[in-house]
């Protein structure tokens, strides 16, 4: 089976939607499968991958952030896709690049997904207007955005999200077909035995703490959506009672400065960078204390996923994936963009971990993105089979 993925978010530098793409390529290449990524960059080039490759169409930098570029004229894209004659073409955003997918030439067999990575709503006015009106007022607001993906996702023949209150919130507003495929990570490379002191005491000396320090970290793209002032208010709030307490900040991105500046004016938080190595990300994890996370937008949250592999607990929003994942570890929620919450619960967590009460974690731990990627590749073949099939074969 060949899939095309038009990603309009995908940058070599990126975050989840690169890790995504590098775990698709490699489970494409395990299951016999060929994945032909459709990508804008800063020139036209194709880069052989195992299993599949990266189809670049030179397109310009998106505004405001230069680590991305933009589809505009989706003539080479649609050149691209005809010349590969895929059997599935899915559209990973919202935006261009969901529309390139959804129009693209294709048979009448052709399978089209909308593989939903970003939901906007939770991202941008959530994150700007959630201080003075409730998501339900938000998203009565934004109807119109939901009009406009109600008519994308028609054009395609599934919707297909990481996990099941992701398929339940799209249903709500209507999207054609949302199916859960839950994601999950590479949960070989995260566990609590990749703890090592001699990080411990680097990071936490980034920090400007002693080796006896508790070690938070906050690990993601630096963007508004991520609510980096959250955190750092949070940690200010839980540091004027544990004095003990240090903050990394791992991640680049957009708001580096603004979250620098904030960094560097709260004593015992430092603004690390970012860590591409992904033995020694593996490692941070799992020789810190505890996590913070901002971000109430995510559809699935794989830093909060990698996390709890690690064995780390972690202080996460209300809302999005993040939340939804905490019941798979230690965790406490603190309600989105609220940051004396956020502190407080850090307190509470730190609390219960130094009283030696065990974790009681209610839920399954993060799957596996081999999983993910057989059941996605499974659906992708019934959904081919079932149009390949001449009509009343299967009710027969």
């Amino acid at each position: 089976m060949k899939i095309v993925d038009v990603s309009g978010f995908y940058s070599e530098t990126g975050g989840g939607v690169a890790s995504y793409v590098r775990q698709k390529l490699a489970a494409a290449a395990r299951c016999g499968h060929e994945v032909v990524v459709i990508a804008p960059g800063a020139r036209s080039h194709v880069e052989p991958r195992i299993g599949g490759r990266i189809v670049w169409v030179k397109s310009p930098p998106m505004p405001f952030d230069a680590n991305y570029r933009v589809f505009v004229d989706a003539r080479e894209a649609w050149r691209a896709i005809a010349a590969e004659a895929p059997d599935v073409i899915e559209g990973s955003s919202p935006w261009r690049g969901g529309w390139i997918a959804a129009k693209a030439p294709g048979a009448p067999q052709t399978v089209r997904s909308l593989v939903f990575h970003q939901d906007f709503i939770a991202g941008y006015p959530y994150t700007l207007l959630g201080g003075v009106m409730d998501r339900a007022r938000i998203d009565r607001l934004f109807g119109a955005y939901w009009r406009y993906v109600r008519r994308l996702s028609a054009r395609f023949d599934v919707t297909v999200t990481g996990g099941e209150w992701l398929a339940a919130r799209l249903s709500q507003f209507g999207l054609n077909a949302p199916i859960a495929v839950p994601f999950g990570i590479e949960t070989r490379q995260f566990a609590p035995e990749r703890r090592e002191q001699a990080v411990r005491r680097e990071i936490l000396a980034a920090c400007g703490a002693p080796a006896d320090a508790r070690l938070l970290i906050a690990v993601g793209r630096l963007h508004p959506e991520k609510r980096h002032a959250t955190l750092l208010e949070g940690f200010r709030t839980a540091r004027a009672r544990r004095p003990d307490l240090a903050l990394a900040i791992i991640g680049d991105g957009p708001a580096r400065a603004s979250v620098a500046r904030d960094a560097a004016r709260t004593p015992g938080a430092a603004l690390i960078g970012s860590i591409p190595d992904r033995d020694r990300l593996a490692s941070v994890y799992a020789s810190a204390d505890l996590l913070v996370h901002g971000s109430g937008a995510e559809t699935y949250g794989l830093v909060v996923a990698e996390a709890i592999q690690s064995g780390l607990p972690v202080v996460v929003p209300d809302a999005g994936g993040a939340a939804d994942l905490a019941s798979r570890g230690r965790a406490r929620l603190y309600r989105t963009g609220e940051g004396r919450d956020c502190g407080l619960a850090i307190l509470s967590l730190l609390d219960e971990i130094d009283s030696g009460a065990p974790a009681t974690p209610s839920g399954p731990p993060p799957g596996d993105c081999e999983d993910h990627f057989t059941d996605l590749f499974a659906l992708y073949q019934r959904l081919l089979t079932a149009k390949l099939s001449p009509p009343g074969a299967q009710a027969a």
